[in-house]
């Protein structure tokens, strides 16, 4: 009998043991996920103040273009490749978006409206180009970076050997001089949605959760109570009349309901 009752005080005493062990683990727990959270929404901001100048903007020029989705016809009828400042005052690729193009292949275009699709054997002799002479860009911000962009190859593909002959290309409806190499709207849309809606959500919820955790407002925004539940109405009065142990417990009822919820 004392040997039972000796084994029945140790499960006995193992239980608040492992309450305080369950309440550590849920601090730590906590303490680490809130330290991912802080960290996240940090790195969300960096990013999307990194994203604006590389993606949000070039993305957001496009549109404005209004490129035609159906890729026309054009020919190259002039190439330059200079090097320094002064000489490469434009330049129709230039790898780095953020420094001044100390080597730059200029390359024209004239350009004709008939789809590339459609052109099949015709002359370049006997076409009415719409636009002549116009600069040609690899995509809308004529820059880029490795290896998406490399305008040594660029230059392979739409100059030296291949002047003079079709190749497909897009122009802007807003702006018909301006021609470039590379357009997708699907492409474009999706980066631009990804680059403002990403960031932004992992801020928002990071924020959102650290501020219900810590924030007194929040707690007392939740455990705020309406008119209804602080003044019972007198119908309530006159059925039930709760004397001081009814009470505690409603208090204790009411408070550990609370905590869960928050």
């Amino acid at each position: 009998m004392g040997a039972e009752g000796g084994g029945g005080g140790d499960g006995g005493g193992g239980g608040p043991i492992n309450t305080a062990e369950l309440i550590t683990l849920m601090e730590k727990a906590k303490f680490y996920t809130s330290l991912c959270l802080g960290t996240t929404a940090i790195v969300s901001v960096f990013a999307f103040l990194f994203l604006i100048p590389f993606v949000v903007d070039p993305a957001i020029s496009t549109i404005m273009s209004d490129y035609d989705p159906n890729p026309v016809t054009c020919i190259s009828v002039s190439h330059t490749y200079a090097e320094g400042l002064r000489n490469c005052s434009w330049s129709s690729c230039r790898e780095g978006c953020t420094t001044a193009a100390l080597r730059c292949h200029q390359i024209l275009v004239n350009y004709t409206k008939i789809p590339f699709s459609e052109w099949g054997n015709r002359s370049t002799d006997s076409v009415a180009w719409d636009v002549g002479d116009t600069k040609f860009y690899v995509n809308t911000e004529g820059c880029g970076y490795p290896p998406r962009v490399n305008c040594s190859e660029f230059a392979k593909e739409y100059a030296y050997k291949n002047m003079m002959k079709p190749f497909p290309c897009y122009y802007s409806r807003t702006y018909p001089e301006m021609v470039v190499a590379r357009y997708s709207w699907d492409e474009n849309l999706k980066h631009l949605v990804l680059s403002l809606i990403v960031p932004n959500v992992l801020f928002g919820v990071s924020i959102g959760v650290l501020s219900y955790w810590y924030c007194p407002s929040c707690n007392r925004a939740c455990n705020k109570k309406t008119y209804v539940d602080k003044y019972p109405n007198k119908e309530d009065q006159h059925l039930t009349k709760p004397n001081d142990n009814d009470r505690k417990y409603r208090y204790q009822y009411e408070l550990a309901l609370s905590n869960m919820n928050c």
